[in-house]
Order: structure tokens, then sequence, then C-alpha cells
């Protein structure tokens, strides 16, 4: 069997370490990022650096992960051949050659993605929609998960590479279907993360210690993956950002929509949306969005406090 050749845009806090899995498992790969000096990381990886986008054109497969449906446009632009670079530079006409496959892992909106199928569609492109379920941390721990969909034989034909990049992945079917499990993934994200402030708050202000409580809960049938993963930043109030509230705003308007489209009534989650936005007035944009915790005790006349206890966050780390 041919060896694959490899693209990867976007270096970010969650494409460097998904790139670093393919490049450690001995994937050809190529990587670009509009700031290089991101990627330039990976070359240690056994990876390939790329000036521009284009050099990614003859290339099997390639993934991109980037922040907004904007950003995935001007890649896609450059990509196929008939649009700008990220200096603004109209891009010379394509060489002829294009990939077989794009592979998009970001988090867009299902129309979104519905457009940048079609824009590949019109270049001879298979497209699949690759969300995932994750942060950085998640992904070096191996535990990253993602749901998949577009045509089966395309996904059979690179399953190979995405088994590569986590723990799971499932295929969920033809179009946009991928998008909308992860936008309900992260609807449960928030309202999940929004009880566990509550209750957590409830605990401590009754005179529970936050561990304590939460180990409690870890370790029953209510604890899952994320309670405990969420658990050091409760107990410490380190908000270093994995997910700003900025970004689950966006996924709440995108679920909201598709429950309105759909004809879904979502009552818990349209009122945790509106504490996601008071998250974001606060100002604290650049934290994590478990400042929801913060939020929840301050509206409940409890002063927070860290706790310098170990706590497992169930990642092995």
């Amino acid at each position: 069997m041919t060896r694959k050749r490899v693209g990867w845009i976007g270096a970010g806090r969650m494409g460097a370490p998904m790139a670093e899995r393919l490049a450690r498992a001995g994937v050809d790969l190529a990587v670009w990022n509009r700031t290089r000096a991101k990627a330039e990381p990976l070359r240690s990886c056994g990876a390939a650096v790329v000036d521009m986008v284009a050099d990614l054109r003859e290339c099997d497969v390639v993934f991109t992960m980037v922040a907004t449906a904007a950003d995935l446009d001007q890649v896609l632009g450059e990509l196929l051949g008939d649009g700008t670079s990220a200096a603004g530079a109209v891009s010379v006409g394509s060489t002829g050659s294009r990939p077989g496959v794009v592979v998009d892992c970001s988090t867009i909106s299902i129309e979104q993605s519905a457009a940048a199928r079609q824009s590949c569609a019109e270049h001879g492109v298979a497209f699949l929609a690759a969300p995932v379920s994750g942060n950085g941390k998640v992904v070096r721990a191996g535990k990253l998960s993602l749901v998949v969909s577009g045509p089966r034989d395309v996904y059979d034909d690179v399953a190979d590479l995405l088994g590569y990049l986590g723990r799971s992945v499932t295929y969920a079917g033809e179009g946009e279907t991928a998008r909308l499990v992860k936008i309900a993934h992260n609807l449960l994200l928030g309202v999940v993360t929004q009880t566990l402030a509550e209750i957590t708050v409830l605990a401590e202000k009754g005179g529970v210690p936050r561990h304590a409580f939460l180990e409690f809960l870890n370790d029953s049938v209510m604890g899952s993956a994320f309670t405990r993963y969420k658990s050091p930043a409760f107990v410490r109030l380190d908000y270093t950002p994995t997910f700003t509230p900025v970004l689950l705003r966006k996924d709440f308007d995108l679920g909201l929509a598709a429950a309105r489209a759909l004809d879904v009534p979502m009552p818990v989650t349209a009122l945790t949306a509106q504490l996601v936005q008071a998250a974001v007035a606060s100002g604290r944009v650049e934290e994590d969005f478990a400042i929801l915790l913060d939020l929840q005790a301050a509206a409940s006349g409890l002063e927070l406090k860290p706790e310098d206890v170990a706590v497992d966050d169930g990642l092995g780390s």
C-alpha cells in the first residue's frame, strides 16, 4: 500500500498536539500555520514545516484545525487554488494538483460545514467533517475522541490516520451529522459544568471542602471522565484556559439555533446559555470556562479560596 502524504493546517492549542501524534506515528506529515514559529517545534517529531498552504496541494489528505469558519474558508481557498494567502497575496492558479481528501476537525456550524463540503466538491476533493472532544492535554494523554461524517468509503480510506489522533473514532453517517453531534456534546459540556459548579458551591457553603466533595462525586456512579478532569481546576481555582467562555458561548448559539430549526425545546440549555453569557460579560474571557464556579460562588455569597491538595485529573498526569 502506498504511504499517504498528509498535510496539516493549524498548529494552535489543539492542532499542534494532534499533528504531533501523527508525526510520532510515522506519518509523512507537512504542517502549515499562519504563525510559522508555532509549527517549528513539530520538526523535532519528524514533520516538515511549509511556508504556504499551497505547498500542501500535492498531499493525499489534508487535515484542518482552525478557529473559525472564516479561517477555514480562507485556507480552503488557498488549498484549492482560488483564494488568497494569509499575507494577502492572491494565490497563483493551481498547478493542477489538489489533495484527495480534506478532513476538517474545527468546530463550525452545520451550514458552514456544508458550504466547505460544496467548495471541496466543486474542485473534485472529498470532505470529511471530523470535530473532536477534548483539549490539548487530553490529546497528549491519547484520550481524544473524534466523530466523523461524510462518504463512508472516504472515511474508511483515512480511518488509520484518524485512529492515530485519539482513543476513539465514531462514524456518524453522511453529510454534516458529525457537526450536530459535536454541538450537542458542547451543550452538555456547559450544562454539566454549570451544574457541577452549583452543587460544589452548595456542598462547600454547607461546610464540605471542595476536594472532599469532588473526590466522593468522582468515585460514585455520578462521576465521569469529565468531572474528574475538571476537578483540579475547581479545587485549586486554576483557570488556565483549555476552552474559554467566548468559545462556549459560540457553541451554545449554534446549539440553540439547531434546536429552533428542529423544533426541540431546550429549557435547561437556554438557561445555561444565559449563565455562560454572564461569564463572558464578566470580562474574564481569556480564562477557562470553569470560572462558572466563581460566578456561582459570588451569587451564593461564598468567597472561594484555592485548596492546595493533590487531585487526580484522570489523565495519568
